[in-house]
């Protein structure tokens, strides 16, 4: 009792304020997170199956090894969680978890961008391909590295500190973070809607992957609204004015917090494993510029007319 009472009296010092999903309990935390790690090791098994059998065949898809990781990420995040559970006053371990319930989801985030913007290549090449939106998508990513950056910064000093104007900074660094996170998950709709509906259809448009260029913008579209929701939870929950730890609201509770967190990311996992996004969003190695999807695409298509037998050796 003396180590935990040290530990929770600081540095570094125990949160003052409800945050989302409370403080973890024996009961009902650890037996929800008992049922979600075994979710989340079947799409990291699925998704590391995927790559490898993809990479042997020379069709390399670095995005099913990202949702790989992903899934791993989460494995650690609950694992943590219920270490938190049995603790709950090791400040430390609630501030690995707060990090990586913050940081897991920003794979998915960046892999919607970058397929909105491979099919606003193939819909809309002049644009997709132009060198100033390249150095403009750049810049978001590079922010959404600098905002993980911050978050952690903010989270590490608001349990190393006590002073009042260092905790206000936190708060805002939290708030400028969080709000620039979901900004960003709605690049990927601004994308599309460029491709289809803000310009007209361009004479010189490409096909890349399997399927059909209205199942890709479905996909993309349903995924980043998920993430959207995600988003605009976190950064919802963190723009309502702090309430103490014995006065929580409804958006603090462990049904919120696993709702809006976890089911919602197994959604968007489901979407993007079984979808079979390594078929239809596999674009040639090395394209940089307008007609390298369509001069790869048509190559697959004589090859899989010489080899009918066998689909899964075309590459597309």
């Amino acid at each position: 009792m003396s180590r935990e009472s040290s530990i929770s009296t600081g540095p570094p010092y125990a949160s003052r304020t409800a945050g989302m999903g409370g403080l973890p309990d024996v009961i009902p935390d650890i037996p929800i997170c008992a049922v979600l790690i075994p979710i989340y090791a079947c799409f990291a098994a699925t998704n590391m199956t995927i790559f490898q059998i993809n990479r042997r065949k020379g069709h390399k898809f670095i995005m099913s090894a990202m949702l790989f990781g992903f899934s791993m990420t989460r494995i650690v995040t609950l694992s943590l969680r219920i270490a938190w559970a049995k603790h709950q006053h090791n400040v430390r371990l609630a501030m690995a978890a707060n990090i990586l319930v913050n940081a897991g989801i920003l794979v998915v985030y960046i892999i919607n961008l970058l397929f909105a913007q491979r099919i606003l290549r193939a819909v809309q090449p002049s644009l997709g391909w132009h060198p100033n939106i390249r150095v403009i998508l750049n810049i978001f990513y590079f922010g959404i590295f600098s905002a993980l950056v911050c978050v952690i910064t903010a989270i590490v000093l608001t349990s190393y500190t006590l002073d009042t104007y260092t905790l206000r900074a936190c708060r805002d660094v939290l708030l400028a973070a969080s709000t620039y996170l979901l900004v960003f998950t709605t690049l990927p709709l601004w994308l599309l809607a460029a491709a289809h509906i803000l310009l007209p259809r361009a004479n010189d448009a490409e096909l890349f992957g399997h399927g059909s260029m209205r199942t890709k913008v479905t996909i993309v579209t349903l995924s980043s609204c998920l993430c959207i929701l995600i988003a605009g939870f976190k950064a919802g929950v963190n723009w309502e004015p702090p309430r103490p730890l014995s006065n929580p609201a409804w958006y603090h509770g462990k049904a919120a917090f696993y709702c809006f967190s976890f089911v919602l990311e197994i959604l968007v996992l489901c979407l993007l494993t079984f979808s079979r996004i390594d078929k239809r969003f596999h674009i040639p190695n090395g394209s940089s510029k307008p007609g390298d999807y369509s001069q790869r695409n048509l190559s697959n298509l004589s090859t899989e007319k010489g080899n009918q037998t066998d689909d899964t050796a075309v590459t597309v």
